[in-house]
């Protein structure tokens, strides 16, 4: 059992005769503890040094080595839910030198990534696709007379979204011959909640009583096994082989526990789900106190709630992302944690709305994407009052482009009667959650992650004016249209070009009055925006101009059309053009004679 995080690299001698799942094949059964001791000891000083996904990685070990052990990838296909706990798998699988690379520019993914190895035979990032994936390949497989091994690996918080049992009910159809291992931890981020829960904590308990309750994967037609100690390879490699040589749909229960190992992540799963690089002690430098655009939310969330009975908090598995942590709390009774399941997490909304109550959906930006039908036809139609808080918005650094909310005002803006906001600091953030919850219809918040400016904001109730921009600074020949938290590098920008600023608050409704007005005094109008330049509020303002026959040049400075991968926020920025000298630059081309 480890309780600290090694600073060296530790001495791994049999892992690093290990560099494909070939290599492991010629180890004895008996040799594979010590491999796995030296797996995790790696797997904790790599991520001490980088950062990243922890906890899941380090419960998985056992069973990431006995995957490969047993089965011929990549031939064989092995599909990660989710892929956060799939640095191991990374590990055996020809990137064990580049593991210090993760995260950053350049470097490993932090999830499974197919044009990073043959080995990651599907790219995630989000839950819930593994059992859909599996089934796909083993189907296309038998079509083309191919006798592949199909193994998913799926959470236990995993498979509390649709997606998953919608596979499950196929799979049984099909009569494909894949396996589905449930890794069953306890724990998706938070702890787990729901009926699925409950049942599979049931499962554990009858275990212990000589009995098993295998009855609702058994009633989808797959051959239930286990559980069973996934740690121990003595029992988990019979029940692997065994498992890998039945045909047709095949379900193995693993127990897990996430941090396996190593102790303070044993002992707080919640907290160590994933790691900040550690510094060296010479290097560390004291904390800046300031509250993260989440942090503020949450703050808002809380003091609304006092006054508002109405008031109703939905996270969909989000609660510490989202910092509902003090309302779950406070109001309990008002606090619904609905597991990975966002398209339930809106029309639960709706449903609520319907019945005068006032929902606030705390989701991130990536994640609302899987519940645009639900928001379309169950909220929007409706006209119904549902406040979408909107957290990580915009490009979002290591986690990269699976997790980039740069789609939403894209989404977002075509569905009429829908407010859409963008804060460019934290008090803008709290007022406009109180603008849109005071607004009778749907209307949607966006913010980043990480902090502000470090202001101090003025915890009070104050409702903005629908559509009213800001002007911060009037200059000459342009005007700068700024649409969020990129704020301080657009006032940069202002300052060493002496252009006019508008923080326009609003993406719809749009300050058309200030746009007319800008276009009347400036030659060229630019808007800024931490999103997606197709559909996004540059592209509202061009369409504006269009429909009004305003001549007025536009540049619009947004995310480029192609994926930003993996770096630090600000690396990302630089790249897409958007920190102030990048800014600074493009206007410049575009003023140039």
């Amino acid at each position: 059992m480890f309780q600290t995080i090694p600073e060296q690299r530790p001495a791994t001698p049999l892992l690093d005769r290990i560099d494909s799942p070939p290599d492991l094949h010629n180890l004895s059964a008996d040799s594979l503890e010590q491999l796995a001791e030296e797996l995790r000891a790696f797997l904790l000083f790599s991520v001490g040094k980088t950062g990243g996904h922890f906890g899941a990685g380090l419960g998985v070990v056992e069973l990431t080595i006995a995957l490969h052990y047993l089965l011929k990838t990549p031939e064989d296909h092995l599909i990660w839910d989710v892929g956060h706990q799939s640095y191991p798998h990374k590990i055996l699988t020809e990137r064990r030198q580049r593991m210090l690379s993760i995260r950053q520019q350049g470097g490993l993914s932090p999830f499974p990534k197919r044009s990073e190895s043959e080995y990651d035979d599907f790219g995630t990032g989000h839950s819930s696709t593994s059992i859909s994936a599996a089934l796909g390949m083993a189907i296309a497989d038998r079509l083309q007379g191919l006798e592949h091994k199909t193994v998913a690996v799926i959470g236990d918080g995993a498979m509390t979204a649709g997606m998953a049992f919608e596979a499950l009910n196929h799979a049984a159809h099909t009569n494909a011959n894949m396996l589905v291992i449930l890794n069953d931890n306890e724990m998706s981020i938070s702890h787990n909640v729901g009926g699925l829960a409950t049942y599979l904590a049931k499962n554990l308990k009858n275990r212990a009583e000589g009995e098993t309750t295998s009855a609702l994967f058994e009633a989808l037609d797959f051959h239930y096994s286990g559980p069973v100690d996934g740690h121990n390879f003595h029992s988990l490699l019979p029940e692997l082989t065994a498992a890998l040589q039945r045909s047709g749909p095949q379900f193995l229960h693993v127990v897990t526990r996430k941090g396996k190992g190593f102790a303070p992540a044993e002992a707080d799963p919640v907290g160590y789900h994933a790691l900040t690089k550690i510094e060296p002690q010479s290097q560390a430098k004291p904390a800046v106190k300031r509250l993260k655009y989440c942090n503020v939310f949450g703050q808002w969330l809380c003091d609304t709630a006092a006054d508002e009975s109405q008031l109703i908090g939905i996270t969909p598995a989000m609660r510490e992302g989202s910092d509902l942590i003090a309302f779950s709390q406070q109001y309990p009774e008002r606090y619904f944690d609905v597991a990975i399941a966002e398209q339930h997490a809106l029309t639960l909304a709706a449903g609520m709305a319907c019945r005068n109550m006032k929902p606030v959906v705390a989701i991130y930006s990536t994640f609302l994407q899987r519940a645009y039908d639900q928001l379309v036809h169950d909220v929007a139609i409706q006209d119904l009052d549902v406040l979408l808080a909107i957290d990580r918005a915009g490009l979002v650094g290591e986690d990269g482009a699976t997790h980039a909310g740069i789609f939403d005002i894209s989404i977002l803006r075509c569905l009429p009667g829908m407010i859409i906001m963008t804060p460019s600091d934290e008090q803008e953030l709290y007022d406009m959650l109180t603008t849109g919850y005071l607004y009778p219809g749907p209307a949607a918040v966006r913010y980043p992650r990480g902090g502000g400016s470090g202001i101090d904001i003025q915890r009070r109730p104050r409702k903005l004016t629908l559509g009213r921009s800001q002007t911060l600074r009037t200059g000459n020949k342009a005007a700068l249209l700024n649409f969020g938290t990129l704020l301080p590098a657009a006032q940069q920008a202002a300052e060493t070009l002496d252009l006019t600023l508008v923080d326009m608050r609003f993406v719809k409704p749009l300050d058309t009055a200030v746009i007319e007005t800008l276009c009347d005094e400036h030659d060229l109008l630019i808007t800024l925006e931490d999103h997606a330049l197709q559909g996004g509020a540059g592209s509202a303002v061009g369409e504006y101009l269009h429909q009004t026959n305003i001549q007025t040049s536009l540049l619009q400075l947004g995310i480029p059309d192609y994926w930003v991968d993996h770096a630090t926020r600000s690396e990302q920025l630089a790249e897409c053009g958007l920190d102030a000298a990048g800014i600074v630059n493009a206007i410049q081309s575009r003023l140039e004679p």
